[in-house]
């Protein structure tokens, strides 16, 4: 069945990955390529098995503002007449009935319509027959009459788009409350580095966080990313090499804990104090976690640290016990801990501890060099590229979300061919992943004041209506 799915203008390339994520939760889907379409264009077409699966995709995405049964569109209102009056009669009716209640709603993009104006327009849809008596507040159908201007400078939509009209019976809306109640500002416990809560449940749904999936976040923090993935009803595990984030927050009422209890989501199942570089798990405990989502420390907010010590890890001090009467309150020595040896502990651990088809879902920074040409994605032979959503943080620095899938079974021949790609990956990437120093290749005081590099763009990089970039990647 087709449908017309119209997305909230914002992230604008996250959006069709997170359908297509959502999809594989409830159902196969077909995107429609229409005359005129561009992909910034918030209304799309879309294919998928049924009405109720078109409504829980609706229902939990972040980004999808509703998806309609259209009954006609057009490039103004005698086209519509003319496409509605065309469309099957048996699938009007049942409706249209006068034992149902409806309501119409005038919504616009790109320009505002007046009171008066939406009145006229809905007076200008007398041709259907509805028989049913008016319901605002809770009717038992709701249609959308939607329009779309020409191209303009104010109204955010590419040139190739031209003016459309829809009209279509609501299958489903997005859940408006889900961000306000979630918003950070909100939240009771948080840190330097808690994840946005609209990027928190995106990255929940490129997850597939789901009743009876186990999540896992390597670098809980103030666990965001589980709350995001526990309102979807998966189960939690976090952990953090900081003992004093996972065990103490501010207080007893006021930690990773308390965040769960604020939402009446069930708490994690455990909460670790670990190592990315030094995992604790048992030799031979295989393939556990449905989803490893997370936002590693990149040196912008928060540096990478792992365990050992400066003086420990250049080997003038032998590693040390700590004493029975010490360990409650024992802080351990960190040294730091680069990105790319960090990325690639990441995936060693994903390729060993994913289910067979679990994804690995994490931001990576990527510095706008001069040349630097497309961004190099760290690879493994356990795992396929699903996506890779890029979002513009400032003119030389961008975070690009991966998405990635579990393809073939953790085994030493494939670790060493990993361990082999990680080693040309560092060799020729930049050097800012091996000193750790993001912060000072991006933030620059003499960028404010000296014009860009010959052949850099200018800093306008994208078209006004764009706010990130997004490419699907897929691999044989």
């Amino acid at each position: 069945m087709w449908f017309l799915c119209v997305f909230f203008h914002r992230l604008l390339d996250y959006r069709r990955p997170e359908v297509e994520s959502l999809a594989e939760l409830f159902g196969h889907l077909e995107w429609k390529l229409t005359e005129n379409f561009h992909v910034d264009s918030p209304f799309h077409f879309v294919s998928l098995p049924s009405e109720e699966i078109a409504r829980k995709i609706a229902k939990r995405s972040i980004l999808v503002k509703g998806i309609y049964e259209l009954w006609g569109h057009g490039s103004n209102h005698q086209e519509l007449e003319e496409a509605i009056k065309l469309f099957p009669e048996e699938r009007k009716i049942p409706y249209l009935s006068s034992d149902s209640t409806f309501r119409i709603i005038v919504d616009s993009f790109g320009k505002v319509i007046s009171f008066e104006e939406q009145n006229k327009r809905i007076n200008g849809l007398s041709y259907i027959p509805f028989k049913g008596r008016v319901d605002l507040r809770n009717p038992d159908h709701k249609f959308w009459l939607m329009e779309t201007d020409d191209y303009g400078t104010n109204n955010g939509l590419p040139r190739v788009v031209q003016k459309k009209v829809f009209f279509g019976r609501e299958i489903g809306a997005a859940d408006r409350k889900l961000l306000p109640t979630y918003q950070l500002k909100s939240r009771g416990y948080l840190g330097p580095t808690a994840m946005d809560a609209e990027m928190a449940f995106l990255m929940a749904n490129q997850g597939l966080a789901q009743p009876g999936k186990l999540v896992y976040d390597p670098f809980v923090g103030t666990g965001s990313i589980l709350v995001a993935a526990a309102h979807f009803g998966a189960m939690t595990m976090g952990a953090d090499i900081d003992i004093r984030v996972v065990r103490d927050g501010r207080g007893p009422n006021c930690n990773i804990w308390s965040n769960f209890k604020q939402y009446g989501l069930p708490p994690p199942i455990s909460l670790l104090r670990a190592d990315n570089n030094l995992p604790p798990w048992r030799q031979g405990l295989g393939e556990v976690f449905d989803a490893i989502i997370c936002d590693p420390p990149y040196g912008v907010r928060a540096g990478g640290r792992k365990s050992g010590g400066r003086k420990l890890m250049k080997g003038t001090v032998d590693p040390y016990t700590v004493p029975e009467d010490k360990k409650a309150d024992h802080i351990p020595s960190t040294a730091a801990y680069c990105l790319a040896e960090c990325v690639h502990d990441l995936l060693d651990l994903a390729a060993k501890m994913l289910v067979m088809g679990g994804r690995l879902v994490f931001f990576y920074p990527v510095v706008r060099d001069e040349g630097s040409g497309d961004p190099q994605y760290p690879e493994h032979p356990c795992f396929a590229m699903a996506a890779a959503c890029e979002q513009i943080l400032s003119f030389r620095y961008s975070r690009h979300l991966l998405t990635m899938v579990k393809t073939a079974a953790y085994t030493e021949e494939l670790a060493e061919s990993a361990r082999l790609k990680h080693r040309e990956f560092k060799e020729n990437h930049l050097k800012w992943m091996e000193d750790g120093n993001l912060h000072s290749a991006v933030f620059s005081p003499a960028d404010a004041q000296q014009p860009p590099p010959a052949g850099w763009p200018e800093r306008e990089l994208k078209p006004k209506y764009r706010g990130s970039m997004c490419r699907l990647i897929t691999f044989d």
